[in-house]
């Protein structure tokens, strides 16, 4: 049997990079899934892909009540909830706080914040009661950012230390009900978007010149991850079956950037 047989999935910014490869090896693995994306083109190629197991939601994962909907129509299509995935994250393209302009600060601060840990938290909340009902378990994208300096400007490294600090504390709270990990990619061929205002330069992550050279050449395995590289860590952590004892942990998925 598959790893997620009958299990159903709420994925936010699913229609794209890491968050598309775990919708489609979800739904390899036998889930279900919801997609909860702003990319209303992308998501309804997914829904034409894979008409039986998908239902999405075009919106915004800073607003609770698109969380809300996501849910819902999870529960109203598929009978139930097992895993909230939260995945959506923007990029500030390196900033440091001092090129961050004083009357950009609270702007782009409060953007990033709302979508990079806000959007993790109105996902939770909004999957909480299922969840519970399911004894399902959360899995949130981090990234090396939350635990290195220079993976990022100083508003998206303080925002990804700031999701290890959640699935720290909801691992707590949601004890037993609910296990709650996390995934830690290094560099990966994606184009996150950045948060406009912080940079001249805005363009998504992977077409940066020399990004994926160099890139490579930081890790010890010497290349960059492509998204579905980290796929089957999400596959793992969803399952009750495959880690029952695992909760308020993150595994890196970076190439060995640890071991450096």
């Amino acid at each position: 049997m598959s790893a997620l047989e009958s299990k159903v999935a709420f994925i936010s910014g699913g229609a794209d990079g890491i968050g598309l490869a775990v919708v489609e090896r979800f739904i390899q693995e036998g889930a279900c899934v919801a997609v909860l994306d702003m990319n209303q083109e992308k998501l309804e190629l997914l829904q034409a892909q894979y008409p039986d197991q998908i239902c999405t939601v075009c919106g915004d994962v800073t607003s609770y009540e698109d969380n809300q909907k996501a849910v819902e129509l999870a529960l109203q299509r598929f009978g139930q909830l097992d895993t909230f995935i939260g995945n959506a994250a923007i990029f500030d393209y390196f900033a440091s706080l001092s090129r961050i302009q004083p009357e950009q600060l609270a702007s782009s601060f409060d953007r990033l914040f709302r979508v990079n840990v806000l959007g993790y938290m109105n996902g939770v909340k909004a999957s909480l009661d299922a969840l519970k009902a399911s004894q399902g378990n959360i899995v949130l994208t981090v990234s090396n950012s939350g635990f290195y300096p220079g993976g990022g400007g100083v508003l998206y490294v303080t925002s990804k230390h700031a999701v290890v600090g959640l699935i720290k504390q909801l691992a707590y709270e949601l004890a037993p009900e609910i296990r709650v990990n996390g995934v830690s990619p290094g560099a990966t061929d994606t184009a996150m978007k950045s948060v406009e205002g912080v940079s001249r330069k805005s363009q998504p992550l992977n077409h940066i010149e020399g990004f994926h050279e160099k890139a490579a050449q930081a890790v010890p395995l010497k290349r960059i991850a492509a998204p579905a590289d980290h796929a089957s860590l999400y596959v793992l952590l969803a399952s009750n079956e495959q880690s029952p004892m695992t909760t308020g942990c993150v595994i890196h998925s970076d190439g060995g950037w640890i071991a450096r």
